[in-house]
């Protein structure tokens, strides 16, 4: 079953890092661009607010968001399950957490302009 990625295409530093990942991973990842997408609404039952603050993933019917939406990405590209296998260990995983909040949160307002 594939995992869906919804993602921020108009945030530049976000189209850098996905774009990269899309040229590493295989068809397991469906990635979709929540820029002016209800459908991304819809199947997240996410706000536009919501989605744009944070990477969302459905995996087997479950949104997960953050950092762990991130693990669930790395888990699934050979070339970052490495990654994975380090970050998901609990005390690094509440580091990496809290510096992935902090660095959403600067990119949420960066890109706040897109809120209806």
């Amino acid at each position: 079953m594939q995992i869906k990625v919804f993602f921020n295409d108009s945030c530049s530093i976000c189209r850098f890092e996905i774009n990269h990942y899309k040229k590493v991973s295989d068809n397991s990842l469906e990635w979709i661009d929540i820029t002016n997408n209800e459908d991304a609404l819809k199947l997240t039952s996410k706000s536009q607010e919501e989605l744009l603050r944070r990477l969302h993933v459905i995996k087997n019917g479950e949104v997960i968001s953050g950092s762990k939406a991130f693990l669930i990405v790395w888990s699934k590209i050979p070339k970052y399950k490495w990654l994975f296998k380090i970050i998901k260990i609990k005390p690094l995983f509440f580091i990496f957490h809290h510096i992935y909040e902090f660095v959403a949160y600067f990119l949420f307002l960066k890109n706040k302009h897109q809120l209806n």
